[in-house]
């Protein structure tokens, strides 16, 4: 499964095909009565958006690194595990990232109430719409996917915050202990 999960990492094809899967298999459950063949154009349309997203914010991240995507998975990695580089070069690499994805979080953080707020309402309105109508039970569904989403994004935020600030302390404190 390790394995598994750093080839996902660092293969935007594998990221793909995955998606892809998951496009065509969420478009055969909600829409059955469609033809296949809009499922397979659906699922390839999810996942070209997707990896184009995907591509940029990796593109990105590795020109304020320094460093190439290959790179910048592994920069990744460290992070998660708490592994300060041994390496002069690595270790400004990954202070340039550590910096630069805590200035990215910093200025999302804004809007967050505000998108929060918006799925929340959005979530609210078809509940509402689906007690006059009468239907309510893929509104409390949705309501249930919305409110486990939110709860998802503000956890894995604060995680990233966290980690992040680790790995800030962590340089600082290797580099005024080198110098």
């Amino acid at each position: 499964m390790r394995s598994f999960k750093r080839w996902l990492d660092r293969s935007l094809a594998a990221q793909a095909v995955l998606i892809f899967l998951l496009g065509v298999g969420a478009s055969a459950l909600f829409r059955r009565d469609d033809h296949p063949v809009f499922w397979v154009v659906q699922g390839a349309l999810y996942a070209a958006i997707a990896i184009t997203f995907v591509a940029v914010q990796r593109r990105r991240a590795s020109r304020a690194a320094g460093t190439d995507p290959h790179g910048l998975v592994e920069l990744g990695r460290r992070i998660r595990h708490r592994e300060v580089p041994s390496e002069p070069g690595e270790r400004e690499s990954m202070r340039r990232l550590v910096d630069d994805q805590l200035s990215l979080l910093e200025r999302r953080r804004r809007w967050l109430p505000y998108s929060l707020g918006f799925m929340g309402l959005t979530a609210a309105a078809l509940l509402a719409l689906g007690v006059a109508t009468g239907s309510v039970v893929f509104p409390l569904v949705f309501a249930a996917f919305v409110i486990g989403f939110c709860c998802w994004a503000v956890w894995m935020r604060r995680r990233t915050l966290d980690r992040y600030h680790y790995m800030r302390a962590a340089l600082r404190e290797e580099h005024e202990r080198v110098s």
